[in-house]
């Protein structure tokens, strides 16, 4: 189940799609969203307190939506979700095969969320407030660009930190506009390599170089001049890019035996729960990008977005 997710599909069509794979195939369920993920990673990783984490989300009224709701109260997060009647809860099918994986999403509620009815609640706004790090994937600049923002700026305005994922190819593509209204107040953005090397094509960088286009990436305007911009794009099994200061320097992941990779599905959005794992704790960049790489280590050893009771990190 997903609250975001890449390839889209509407409907019906969708719906029988699933239907079918469930006739046909051994299906597994989990609970999941690309930023949900994130923040699961990350409460598994920081382990105590409970709930460090704060997420918003929509859902459906439905079976679907009390399985999230359950999932993440299991999980020690905090989640908040707009419910509403107009869609069920976003569902997505991963195709695994091999190392390979295809996915099939009908996002659903996930399109439904509504900012004046939920993010601008006094209640929930309170919550915002108290956070001092926050965390978007591009995929929500389909849905409410007006909720990013307002979160961005609040966030530039009193020196907090705030990420930002690319998320997937598409998002520079079609929705450059409403990402690059918030570029300047993201503080850390993470991506992987092709969608690093469409955001630099989308922005006329000329250079398919990732070391480059994180430099070129880093000093785009911004407007929160205390904190420099930090961009880490992840490459799979290579090294790991990440601006350093001025610089920057490649980091690389842990080795694994190919065998031992189960399912790829969900490693991004691991090595970010990781990532802010460590950040929230005042970490230095290095290890936060340790942190990344292991909980993504352990993820894709794994079917779907899931993890041992305590991670084993030092």
């Amino acid at each position: 189940m997903s609250n975001e997710e890449t390839n889209t599909s509407t409907g019906k069509g969708t719906a029988l799609r699933f239907a079918e794979i469930v006739k046909r195939k051994k299906v597994e369920y989990h609970a999941g969203g690309s930023t949900q993920n994130s923040v699961k990673i990350a409460q598994w990783m920081i382990q105590e307190p409970h709930k460090v984490a704060t997420f918003f989300g929509c859902i459906g009224k439905d079976h679907f939506g009390e399985i999230l709701k359950k999932k993440a109260e299991e999980a020690h997060v905090d989640a908040h979700y707009y419910e509403q009647n107009e869609e069920p809860t976003g569902t997505c099918a991963a195709c695994i095969t091999g190392d390979n994986r295809s996915l099939v999403a009908n996002l659903a509620a996930a399109n439904c969320y509504k900012k004046e009815k939920h993010l601008d609640l006094d209640s929930n706004w309170e919550l915002v407030e108290k956070a001092k790090v926050y965390y978007i994937a591009g995929f929500f600049l389909t849905v409410s660009p007006e909720s990013i923002l307002k979160v961005a700026k609040h966030a530039s305005e009193n020196n907090k930190i705030f990420c930002m994922n690319l998320s997937a190819p598409f998002i520079s593509q079609f929705f450059r506009e409403p990402l690059m209204k918030v570029m300047p107040y993201v503080d850390i953005l993470f991506g992987n390599e092709t969608e690093a090397a469409t955001f630099a094509k989308e922005l006329g960088f000329e250079t398919d170089d990732i070391a480059e286009i994180a430099h070129k990436t880093q000093n785009l305007p911004k407007e929160n001049e205390k904190r420099q911009r930090v961009v880490v794009f992840t490459q799979g099994k290579d090294d790991t890019v990440a601006t350093v200061g001025d610089k920057v320097i490649m980091f690389p992941v842990l080795d694994i035996d190919q065998n031992d990779i189960v399912d790829t599905n969900g490693a991004g959005d691991s090595f970010v729960g990781g990532f802010l794992s460590a950040l929230v704790q005042e970490q230095v960049l290095e290890e936060c990008i340790r942190a990344g790489h292991y909980a993504a280590h352990v993820i894709i050893r794994r079917v779907g977005c899931t993890f041992p009771e305590k991670p084993d990190f030092r």
